[in-house]
């Protein structure tokens, strides 16, 4: 139960982080497309700053989390996220959302709960060896690679699909990390700083934040965030599996499981197209002054 409600913290915390974000990456002008130009911009916004302090709470939220349940249980939980943010949105700019925003957050929440209470997960305690994050490693940099690549030749909303699909996997991977520092930290705190754990894990983290970045950029953050908040659990779910041995129960399980994804890519998809705040989304940044 512990773990549950850190992990509800951790996704009302990055939910705050994604909406203030939202705000300030979308406001920057045309022509801050590098890397370093977009970061200098956005380090100047307070806005963006505010985000950054959630997000790190979020981070922390997490981590704690993780330090008690398995990947499987805590990062489906994150899925809270798309809704809270939605509601985030909605009261931050007074927008009201109709019925059915809340039947796509009844229908998001009651999937998630079919699909925790299906898979049942259970925290492994198998330590992945040097050869398993190693393949683990080399895929994944594949698998955002070339979504990175094919994003770069799409436009508008279907870009930022892609690329949330991308920082979704790199958050998911940034949190298998998170989980193997936990264990390094359990065994021996003094370890930490010295352990490469804990600097794959910023490096992952900063890259997947540039990406989630250039998502938001490319499109709505209704675009993005269901995108963002279906594959980092999926993915995290498969991480928990392989690396650390999670299990999930399967067989006859599996059908509520795929209902339960069933329903959580349906609540995500309504509530992307809710018109109350597709209508609040602005079209286009601000010119360079």
């Amino acid at each position: 139960m512990i773990a549950v409600t850190l992990a509800v913290l951790a996704a009302v915390s990055n939910a705050l982080a994604s909406v203030l974000q939202r705000h300030a990456a979308r406001t920057a002008p045309a022509n801050r497309t590098s890397p370093l130009g977009l970061m200098r911009y956005l380090i100047r916004r307070p806005v963006w700053l505010y985000g950054i302090g959630a997000l790190i709470a979020g981070f922390l939220f997490q981590v704690a989390a993780l330090s008690q349940a398995g990947l499987a249980l805590v990062q489906p939980i994150l899925v809270t996220e798309l809704p809270f943010t939605m509601i985030f949105i909605a009261w931050l700019f007074r927008i009201r959302l109709g019925t059915e925003s809340w039947l796509a957050i009844g229908a998001l929440t009651v999937g998630l709960v079919v699909l925790l209470v299906a898979a049942g997960p259970t925290e492994g305690d198998r330590l992945p060896h040097r050869a398993g994050w190693a393949i683990a490693t080399v895929v994944t940099i594949g698998v955002i690679g070339g979504l990175v690549a094919f994003a770069a030749i799409l436009r508008g909303e279907g870009r930022a699909v892609v690329l949330g699909v991308a920082a979704g996997l790199g958050f998911a991977f940034t949190a298998a990390l998170m989980k193997e520092a936990t264990k390094v930290l359990a065994e021996d705190p003094y370890s930490l700083l010295t352990s490469w754990p804990a600097y794959a894990m910023v490096a992952a983290g900063l890259c997947s934040l540039l990406l989630l970045q250039y998502a938001l950029r490319s499109g709505t953050l209704v675009a993005v965030q269901p995108a963002l908040n279906v594959s980092d659990p999926v993915a995290s779910i498969a991480y928990g599996v392989g690396l650390f041995g999670e299990e999930i129960r399967l067989e006859a399980w599996a059908v509520p499981e795929v209902v339960g994804v069933g329903l959580i890519l349906y609540g995500s998809i309504r509530l992307a197209q809710s018109p109350p705040l597709r209508r609040h989304e602005p079209v286009t940044p601000p010119p360079e002054t």
